[in-house]
């Protein structure tokens, strides 16, 4: 079987959401069931050795990825949503966003204290939303040993360098941009 270029699957849109910008679509990868095997697989491969107890994903695309890792890597998956969409207990964590700020929210048991836990996520550009759950995990007393992508913008946003300065822990991404 040949190697499947998951960058031929990637849907580049300039100027969205905004003059300038170069919107990175993976919906048409999820939408071919080869590259979207194939990028679960290749994430899956990536973080393996890490052997997490948890995943945790954040709403909404990261949900489609982290689902079958749980299932491969055999670990719990703890979902973290925006406000209002989870119905027990919950922490939140508050973060920064371009213009203006956005909340997360994880239930207060969705991983136990001292769980090894990969956050992933689709995409990571300044790793804002990444760093948000890396702080709902360390609230509940759980540690972050890695974190996954499927597509990283690592020459525009800088987001691994900024996950690193915030924690030890690895970083791996499918696709690079």
């Amino acid at each position: 079987m040949s190697e499947i270029n998951l960058k031929e699957y990637v849907t580049s849109i300039p100027d969205f959401p905004k003059p300038g910008i170069i919107f990175r679509d993976i919906t048409t990868l999820i939408q071919a069931p080869e590259a979207f095997t194939e990028a679960c697989r290749k994430l899956t491969e990536a973080v393996r050795e890490l052997k997490p107890d948890v995943i945790a994903a954040p709403e909404a695309r990261a949900f489609l990825f982290a689902a079958p890792m749980a299932i491969e890597l055999q670990c719990g998956l703890a979902l973290i949503r925006k406000p209002n969409k989870l119905p027990r207990k919950v922490i939140s964590q508050t973060y920064d966003l371009e213009y203006g700020s956005n909340t997360l929210n994880m239930h207060v048991d969705a991983l136990k204290p001292g769980s090894r836990v990969l956050v992933i996520d689709d995409l990571l550009a300044t790793g804002g939303t990444v760093d948000a759950c890396r702080k709902l995990v360390e609230k509940v007393g759980g540690k972050v040993i890695g974190f996954g992508f499927v597509l990283e913008l690592s020459s525009e946003c800088k987001g691994r360098e900024f996950l690193k300065s915030q924690c030890d822990a690895e970083v791996f991404s499918v696709i690079e941009y």
